[in-house]
């Protein structure tokens, strides 16, 4: 899961992020190219040798050298835009694109490496639940929506939450986000095999989107910069061995992008030393399951994320060698360590719940009593699905660049984020929104879709989103991988006051949504 709440993050950037020692003014200035500096003050939280920064370095093995040679033979099909890569992202820029009036002349081409997706109903789904689930917020909901997959992920199933509630393994500090009439949702649980199932099935629908599945890259050939007119393509050899040219390639391509490295992009990137374990877990006792759960420990967050009333969605961030312990462990076992990960208190710093509690009576005659606030429990886990175990190792990537001409990023090939605040999809998303209106725009104005000119409108607005909430995940990482006293006390005591300050909760919650 690429998976939980950025309310989780903007609420501990102001619950001690200033003792992180990463946030600088320049994250604000009004300056393009200012979160793009910021970024470099990030540092891995371990060794030195953990960094791979390859800012000045053109990561391209010698095939992938790019080349100055004019467009192929007459042969070669042309396309207005080629989307590398059929995930979620690659998928929905090209809904997103295709349902656009504007541009239902141009041709678009998807190239997805996996085989084509089955058709996913409520029959053959089954009782089994994926084990990769994404939190999507208002805004992916409203983006999936307005490219017509949202009401196909709902005809299938996701989960809806109204209330989330964090708390620290350290204190008793906890903080509660829900909307005042505990109906309204924050965000839905769906699983990434759904998402993907609901935007081929509209994919299906559009004419001037064609889908090649099973269909990688052996080549890509850039124009010689500078060169922009209609002789100075960008050219494609696929691995069928047919070629394409296209005015605008996007990268949505993962993590580990092809698409980044033929264009030659500078790569920040370190591990955190930790891998996720997810898994599928059975509850206790069937409720109406509408709370998500995270639990800051020493080593690392874990989440439990409904499903339906009786499963949820385990996301636990540990060390390689917990993870590793933790899936080849028996089932009785895991489901062991899973209640006491959420239950035990062997990490509570006693003398703080002094200080706590005189700092919690003083919040309260600045704000009324919240019925919402009250502390739950959490469910307690029963079983986990066969099979459902599984971890993959966690880091920070980010882009120095998402433009280039010709060539744009989008989701994991621009910037790749812990998941402990969920944004992984979301931030992509918002991707797809930006990329695509800039995209309708050079066309509205009848400018080339891939010159840098308006590319460059799409990178400045989302490295300005993005840069910043990669900063506090990272610092929000760092900060609750600690047992400090100071820093157990400063993030203890920010936890507080933002659960107390429902004016302040309200601006997260919709901080949060965009």
């Amino acid at each position: 899961m690429q998976n939980f709440f950025l309310i989780t993050a903007n609420m501990m950037a102001l619950s001690g992020l200033q003792h992180c020692g990463i946030l600088t003014a320049r994250a604000f200035s009004s300056s393009p190219t200012a979160p793009f500096s910021v970024l470099h003050h990030l540092r891995p939280i371990s060794s030195s040798k953990k960094i791979v920064c390859t800012c000045h370095q053109k990561q391209i093995s010698p095939r992938q050298q790019l080349s100055t040679d004019g467009p192929s033979g007459s042969d070669t099909a042309f396309y207005d835009v080629v989307i590398v890569g059929g995930g979620m992202a690659g998928g929905a820029l090209a809904c997103a694109l295709g349902n656009e009036a504007v541009l239902a002349d141009k041709k678009i081409l998807l190239l997805d490496r996996a085989k084509r997706p089955s058709k996913l109903t409520r029959e053959n789904l089954g009782s089994d639940y994926s084990n990769r689930v994404c939190a999507l917020n208002s805004q992916s909901k409203k983006l999936l929506s307005e490219i017509g997959a949202w009401s196909a992920i709902e005809n299938l199933r996701c989960k809806p939450f109204h209330r989330m509630q964090v708390w620290d393994a350290c204190s008793d500090s906890m903080i509660t986000f829900n909307h005042p009439d505990l109906v309204q949702e924050l965000a839905y649980i769906v699983e990434n095999d759904v998402t993907v199932s609901a935007l081929t099935e509209q994919l299906n629908t559009l004419h001037n989107v064609e889908v090649k599945y099973e269909t990688g890259l052996s080549n890509l050939k850039l124009p010689m910069v500078g060169r922009m007119d209609q002789n100075s393509w960008v050219n494609l050899t696929l691995k069928d061995r047919s070629n394409v040219t296209t005015r605008l390639v996007v990268g949505a391509d993962g993590a580990n992008s092809e698409i980044r490295k033929y264009g030659g992009f500078g790569v920040t990137r370190w591990t955190y030393d930790q891998s996720a374990v997810v898994a599928t877990l059975h509850l206790a006792e069937e409720t109406e399951n509408h709370v998500a759960w995270q639990r800051f420990l020493p080593t690392g967050p874990i989440a439990m994320l409904p499903l339906n009333g009786s499963q949820s969605s385990l996301v636990w961030s540990t060390s390689h060698e917990a993870a590793k312990k933790l899936v080849l462990m028996s089932d009785d076992d895991f489901v062991e360590a899973v209640n006491h990960a959420f239950w035990d208190d062997s990490h509570h710093v006693a003398s703080l719940d002094v200080v706590s509690q005189i700092f919690g009576d003083f919040l309260k005659v600045l704000q009324p009593d919240d019925s919402s606030s009250v502390r739950q429990l959490p469910p307690s886990v029963s079983g986990i699905q066969t099979g459902s175990r599984a971890k993959f190792p966690l880091g920070l990537g980010h882009a120095m660049h998402y433009v280039k001409p010709r060539i744009a990023l989008v989701g994991d090939a621009a910037h790749r984020v812990h998941p402990l605040a969920g944004q992984g999809i979301n931030l992509g998303f918002g991707d797809v929104v930006c990329l695509k209106e800039v995209i309708v725009q050079s066309a509205l104005r009848g400018e080339d879709l891939g010159s840098i000119g308006s590319l460059t409108e799409y990178e400045t607005q989302r490295q300005r989103h993005v840069v910043p909430v990669m900063m506090v995940i990272d610092a929000l990482k760092r900060l609750y991988s600690t047992t400090n006293p100071a820093a157990v006390f400063a993030r203890s005591l920010g936890l507080q006051a933002t659960n107390a300050l429902k004016p302040l909760k309200e601006a997260l919650i919709g901080s949060a949504s965009r």
